[in-house]
């Protein structure tokens, strides 16, 4: 008779589980509980108890205050790590389902603290984004996606960017200076799209569509190759449409 092979138990590691037994514990005490009081609710000794209350609050897990003890800011560092996470995800999500449905490469990106910032893009093989060849930070300017987040600034904030990155050309048709670019973003009306004719890359066109979400500029951009021009501004159309139809349904949160 052939021998059924035994499934190894799991490795437990019982300080850890320990460990996580006394955070749940002061977690179920919004006032805080005494090492005492925690010992009994976990049958633990009173000794592994000290110990272990002493290596949390050291890590910064648990805070004592007067004897009793509560959860700590690390604690909540990893909360918020999963919910930056579960954003990150939804807005991933979010770009490929514009992408498919589009057809083009789709960028997000913020201006926060002063700086711009990419934080996703989706695109295929097939229709690949547009390499970042020159930093997008430094060249706002040059770019869709940076001249439709400046073009949500007011003008102190504009003129800030503009004397920390100042204008350059990096190809032919770049904008020549910052007086030119400060009158193209003057011209802007509210919420217009901004197309930008490789003034980045050359052989590239992009678009970019201003979003405002509470006080922090934001935009979603696409991008094309120059042959395929004709493409830009009814894809554009077509995104602000899909925008529309999914942006309610969506916790489409930029805090991350």
């Amino acid at each position: 008779m052939a021998t059924v092979p035994q499934t190894a138990a799991p490795t437990l590691i019982g300080s850890v589980q320990r460990a996580l037994r006394l955070l749940e514990a002061v977690a179920s005490h919004a006032d805080g509980a005494p090492a005492k009081q925690l010992a009994r609710e976990t049958g633990l000794p009173l000794p592994t108890t000290y110990h272990l209350l002493r290596t949390l609050t050291h890590e910064g897990y648990l805070l004592r205050d007067k004897g009793a003890f509560y959860l700590g800011e690390a604690v909540a560092r990893l909360a918020g790590g999963g919910a930056v996470q579960n954003r990150r995800t939804k807005i991933e999500d979010s770009l490929a389902h514009w992408r498919d449905e589009v057809g083009v490469p789709v960028y997000f990106a913020i201006y926060r603290e002063g700086e711009i910032e990419l934080l996703s893009v989706a695109d295929t093989s097939s229709s690949p984004a547009v390499e970042e060849w020159a930093d997008f930070r430094e060249t706002g300017h040059a770019h869709a996606i940076g001249q439709c987040l400046l073009g949500q600034l007011d003008l102190s904030s504009r003129q800030d960017h503009l004397s920390r990155h100042p204008v350059e050309a990096i190809t032919p048709y770049t904008v020549r200076n910052r007086r030119m670019l400060l009158e193209r973003l003057g011209g802007l009306e509210r919420m217009e799209p901004l197309v930008e004719r490789q003034e980045y890359a050359l052989g590239t066109v992009c678009a970019a569509i201003p979003l405002t979400v509470g006080p922090v500029a934001a935009t979603l951009a696409i991008s094309l190759p120059l042959h395929q021009e004709e493409r830009l501004l009814p894809a554009v159309e077509r995104l602000r449409t899909e925008i529309g139809k999914l942006f309610g349904s969506l916790s489409f949160s930029i805090s991350i």
